[in-house]
């Protein structure tokens, strides 16, 4: 639920650093004898401790790339998630994060995704906007405050929608995979979901769905989000030295994201084909 979480939280501006503290960030102390990792010990597709997760791949690269070791901060990616680990120096990376995003500085983003429209492979349902009136009488799945909400409040559409939660124990829960299932079951017939837990999930758990991107509204309603990986602000070189690798090794990195069902939008916000999930891949 990392991303999500992350991506409600995108509005809200951080306060302000103490200038003691500001001052104490212009001098550059990364750590050069390992490359120190934030991130969720569970938290997949993106992070555990196991290692499984494509942004533990994508540290062993650029690890690898910058002759270091990989060593991770463990802590839930719940409110204070940057403050107990990137701002407090107890690590130096935080694998991903929304370009742009206040708590921290970033590199180019490395990937480009948003919020998708699943349905099963068979219901027959092609509509990838909320208002389209073929899902008048759908019921719906969204995962609690993030951004596809104001689309169904708009369209007068929660009474028909189940609310999973945003922040869980994610030892014991998966409300989004948990979604997905109850898609597949036929409990919802539409899920509004962030693209690569859609993706990873129909992959992983083979589930009889496709996925296509959600439509934006032309006003305003943020779908798509780039993401980067984040730094802490006021260490220009250490940001370069990980974008410099990030561009080495863009290809593997690139297959990685397909290998973990990563659906993609180019550089003019059009979907990748090939990236996505179920039947939708094979549309033009």
């Amino acid at each position: 639920m990392k991303t999500a979480f992350r991506l409600a939280l995108a509005a809200l501006l951080p306060l302000a650093l103490p200038a003691s503290q500001a001052l104490a960030q212009t001098a550059e102390l990364v750590s050069r004898t390992e490359l120190r990792v934030c991130a969720d010990p569970n938290d997949m597709p993106y992070s555990n401790q196991k290692g499984e997760g494509f942004e533990n791949k994508i540290a062993a690269i650029i690890g690898q790339d910058l002759k270091l070791p990989v060593s991770y901060v463990w802590f839930p990616q719940v409110m204070g998630f940057v403050r107990n680990t990137l701002r407090a120096r107890q690590c130096d990376l935080v694998m991903g994060t929304v370009a742009g995003d206040p708590l921290m500085d970033n590199t180019n983003a490395y990937y480009h995704s948003g919020y998708m429209i699943v349905t099963r492979a068979d219901a027959g349902i092609t509509a990838t906007s909320v208002g389209d009136p073929s899902l008048a009488d759908k019921r719906f799945g969204l995962v609690a405050a993030t951004p596809p909400t104001d689309l169904l409040l708009r369209h007068n559409l929660m009474a028909h929608t189940t609310s999973y939660a945003l922040t869980v124990d994610t030892r014991y829960e998966s409300p989004s995979r948990a979604m997905l299932q109850d898609l597949a079951d036929r409990k919802i017939d539409v899920a509004l979901l962030w693209g690569p837990i859609a993706g990873y999930y129909i992959k992983q758990d083979k589930l009889p769905l496709k996925a296509a991107f959600l439509d934006p509204e032309g006003d305003g309603n943020r779908l798509d989000f780039r993401i980067a990986m984040g730094v802490r602000a006021n260490e220009p070189e250490w940001r370069r030295s990980v974008d410099q690798a990030l561009q080495r090794h863009r290809a593997e990195v690139g297959k990685l994201l397909a290998d973990y069902g990563i659906p993609l939008l180019d550089e003019q916000n059009k979907p990748i084909p090939a990236s996505l999930p179920g039947a939708a891949g094979a549309k033009p």
